[in-house]
């Protein structure tokens, strides 16, 4: 453990804010590690299954609630927001109303956040270092059993609102969050408080009802899990709701009162790439493994696979409105090696079939 000997732990919490802007966080905040409330409710979310097919979530035990288990010697933990909302895509609701189009969630439109991240938290480690000298941390980013959001509410850069994302007074919700673990006994900052008030548009837009109630969400609805954490099929009954949203699920921001405060991000590499912020269905279908490879090179897309990824564009094509285009390109793969993919594509051709029976 570090030695704290003349170390004036209060002007360096002051720098560490100023670096943070430096380094181009938004905003920086210092949490002690008392999760006490945060670990009953994930004992209580996992107890309900809400987590679904990601084990993960139990396999870590109390660590992910317990950072001084996690990382042996820590006193506090540093969190950092960075936003990512990409300027110049293309509008999110058009995408969405567009059957032909396929919807990505804004976040995973430009490259993937997570080295960036742990870049920057490597250079604020740095700064502390020149500084004071050698200090025990360790940087994650989303990368590890570690409750950010609660220890971020802790830290003061925000609430977790109704639909458990974190939503921030001066920034909505569309940010990434970082953490650096720390051996330090840092000054920490004030909590923040929730003000999501009577406000339910979230839970009333969730397209599969995921939301269940306010604050709690069951992921094996949610359809960022269907498509992104989920490997085997998706449930048919969640097929329908889940439209032409392909990797993710941007709804309950979207309609977020908080997000008109939400500022587009100057960093280059959240900007959208390849033309997914309004890709056509019928195009993203025809991929084959090493166009998936290379059209999402860098990007956190990546790691579903060329196999999910059909599965998804399957399901969203299955809902497009009935046209030749859409036909060709599910028949083009109703014989797919894949048995997954396979699954899918004759259930999206079920689907046109009956839509132009109705339209007859």
């Amino acid at each position: 453990m570090t030695q704290h000997i003349e170390i004036d732990f209060h002007q360096l919490a002051r720098d560490l804010h100023c670096w943070a802007q430096e380094l181009g966080f938004q905003q920086l905040g210092i949490s002690d590690v008392e999760l006490g409330a945060p670990e009953r409710r994930l004992l209580e979310w996992l107890d309900r299954g809400f987590h679904g097919e990601m084990h993960y979530m139990a396999r870590h035990g109390l660590r992910r609630s317990r950072p001084a288990e996690l990382v042996p010697g820590t006193l506090r933990v540093i969190s950092a927001r960075l936003d990512y909302l990409p300027p110049g895509a293309a509008d999110p609701w058009s995408v969405l109303e567009d059957g032909e189009l396929g919807f990505v969630s804004r976040y995973a439109l430009g490259r993937d956040y997570h080295k960036l991240i742990r870049r920057r938290l490597q250079r604020l480690a740095d700064r502390i270092e020149e500084r004071i000298g050698p200090f025990g941390y360790r940087a994650f980013a989303d990368s590890a059993p570690v409750m950010e959001k609660a220890l971020a509410q802790n830290a003061g850069l925000g609430w977790i609102g109704k639909h458990t994302n974190l939503l921030s007074r001066e920034a909505g919700s569309w940010f990434f969050l970082g953490e650096l673990y720390v051996d330090l006994p840092l000054p920490v900052d004030t909590p923040a408080t929730e003000h999501c008030g009577r406000c339910r548009a979230c839970i009333d837009i969730c397209p599969t009802g995921a939301i269940v109630a306010p604050f709690q969400l069951d992921a094996s609805l949610c359809i960022s899990y269907l498509t992104i954490e989920l490997r085997g099929p998706i449930p048919e009954p969640l097929r329908r709701p889940m439209g032409n949203r392909i990797y993710g699920c941007d709804d309950c921001q979207l309609v977020c009162p908080w997000n008109r405060f939400a500022k587009p991000t100057a960093e280059h590499d959240f900007h959208a790439r390849h033309n997914l912020d309004a890709p056509r269905l019928v195009e993203l279908f025809a991929w084959t493994e090493d166009e998936f490879l290379r059209f999402t090179e860098g990007s956190p897309i990546r790691r579903i696979g060329h196999e999910c990824w059909l599965r998804n564009v399957a399901v969203a094509l299955g809902n497009a409105s009935p046209c030749a285009s859409v036909e060709a390109a599910l028949e083009a793969r109703r014989e797919d090696p894949s048995s997954l993919v396979r699954e899918h594509v004759l259930w999206a051709i079920s689907e046109q079939r009956h839509k132009r029976f109705k339209m007859r």
